[in-house]
């Protein structure tokens, strides 16, 4: 990327904030004022001294072209990754050489840039000697995985009853039970070593008294769950690749499998959810030459964000292995051959009557899906009502935006970048509607982020 002397967007740097709060305070770090000595390398070093509050500048510096994903160190106190400092020094490299010249590194710079580069070179000889240990035992590890298989099976089990128990008191009885109850029953799943059901159990204990129709939401999330349990406990009798997505969904870790596929990986959209927890990281990729589009996630103790970072609009070379599972997108990033460097490309498009056929084939192979992405060609933001939708430009049907996507602040900046003409836009299309993550105008134009 900096070896060709091409820069990032503004928009690419904002990307990589952690939260708003950074975006905001990094965007009014992106100007000279605050810094000195600034400059960058052609190996794609950025570098400046940013003034404080103390006597001493904080020392900040990033390598934007290391092959796994940019680094920054600064002399801050801040515990955010990247910090405002890195953000606003982006910003400021990404506006030209006018501002961020090219220069030599100085010494607190390049003794940060050594150290890295030592220590990535003993991680890889340790790699290459742990690949020539003796391997793990396979017995112990059957061994465990069936003891696991043993408690998930109790925990699905005692769900079963506790579904039986709300059913045969009725559902009216959920709102009053408060959300205590299914607190405990999620943490005896945790127990149980099923996160997945753990998880699908807390959002079930959150649905009594949410507004009108809540009884009807509740009745189906109870049906889902209980499909998931019925699945499990009658897995060997499933297909193995639905099998394979049972186990995924229960919470079971799975391995890549198959070949890796290399390929120029657009970075479609990145976007965190967050609870008390774990931060969550969704990043979606789309290969230039395969036509696939993966999903990694990567994940951060609760109020820290993880550390896979890939900014929207960029794309790099790189082998992407799938996990198994019907109708699973989530994949492993593997070997990656060059630093992310920005695109040209988008993804091909189709229309809203495509996006959610291919949500409802999807389901044949994972019923407990919420979405699967997809990007729709030509479609015009419109409001209706009190609610937005997503209509053809070229024909007649609509899918409308789901209620968290009619929240966000990236309505209005797809409002915007539309004016009422066509747009391209990815997102995920589900049974709650269309959730836009990043669009393009109608012919060239750079990527808009929307999450």
């Amino acid at each position: 990327m900096t070896q060709q002397g091409v820069r990032w967007t503004a928009e690419q740097v904002l990307a990589l904030a952690p939260d708003a709060a950074s975006r905001k305070a990094g965007s009014k770090l992106g100007v000279a004022g605050p810094w000195s000595e600034a400059g960058s390398s052609d190996e794609g070093t950025v570098w400046g001294l940013c003034k404080g509050s103390g006597s001493k500048p904080y020392q900040t510096v990033i390598d934007v072209a290391d092959a796994d994903g940019p680094a920054y160190k600064c002399s801050c106190p801040s515990r955010k990754f990247p910090c405002k400092h890195a953000l606003g020094l982006l910003l400021l490299w990404a506006g030209g050489d006018v501002v961020v010249p090219r220069a030599q590194a100085p010494d607190w710079a390049e003794q940060w840039l050594s150290g890295r580069r030592q220590r990535a070179e003993a991680r890889r000889t340790t790699t290459g000697a742990a690949s020539g240990a003796a391997p793990a035992d396979p017995e112990a590890a059957r061994r465990r995985a069936e003891r696991r298989a043993e408690r998930i099976t109790a925990g699905a089990t005692e769900l079963e009853q506790r579904l039986a128990d709300l059913l045969r008191g009725g559902l009216a009885g959920a709102e009053q039970a408060g959300y205590g109850l299914w607190e405990e029953t999620a943490a005896r799943m945790v127990d149980a070593q099923a996160p997945g059901l753990a998880a699908r159990v807390r959002e079930l204990g959150a649905l009594p008294g949410t507004g009108a129709g809540w009884p009807v939401r509740l009745l189906e999330e109870c049906a889902l769950l209980h499909l998931l349990d019925q699945g499990w406990l009658r897995r060997d009798r499933l297909p193995a690749r639905l099998a394979a997505t049972v186990r995924a969904r229960v919470g079971l870790p799975g391995s890549p499998d198959g070949p890796p596929v290399r390929d120029r990986w657009l970075v479609l959209a990145q976007y965190d959810t967050v609870d008390a927890r774990l931060t969550t990281r969704r990043i979606w990729l789309y290969g230039a030459g395969s036509g696939r589009t993966a999903l990694l996630l990567s994940y951060g103790a609760a109020g820290r964000a993880p550390e896979l970072t890939l900014p929207v609009g960029l794309a790099l070379d790189a082998e992407v292995s799938a996990h198994p599972g019907a109708g699973q997108l989530r994949a492993t990033l593997g070997e990656r051959f060059a630093p992310p460097e920005p695109a040209g490309t988008r993804p091909s498009g189709m229309t809203t009557a495509e996006a959610a056929t291919r949500y409802g084939d999807a389901l044949r192979d994972d019923p407990w899906l919420e979405s699967v992405p997809a990007t729709l060609a030509r479609v015009i933001p419109t409001p209706v009502g009190e609610s937005w939708q997503l209509a053809d430009a070229d024909g007649d049907l609509a899918l409308p935006l789901t209620p968290a996507a009619r929240s966000r602040p990236g309505l209005w900046r797809l409002a915007a970048l539309s004016g009422g003409e066509p747009v391209t836009v990815f997102g995920e299309c589900g049974h709650r509607g269309f959730t836009p993550l990043t669009a393009w105008p109608d012919g060239k134009g750079e990527a808009v982020r929307l999450c």
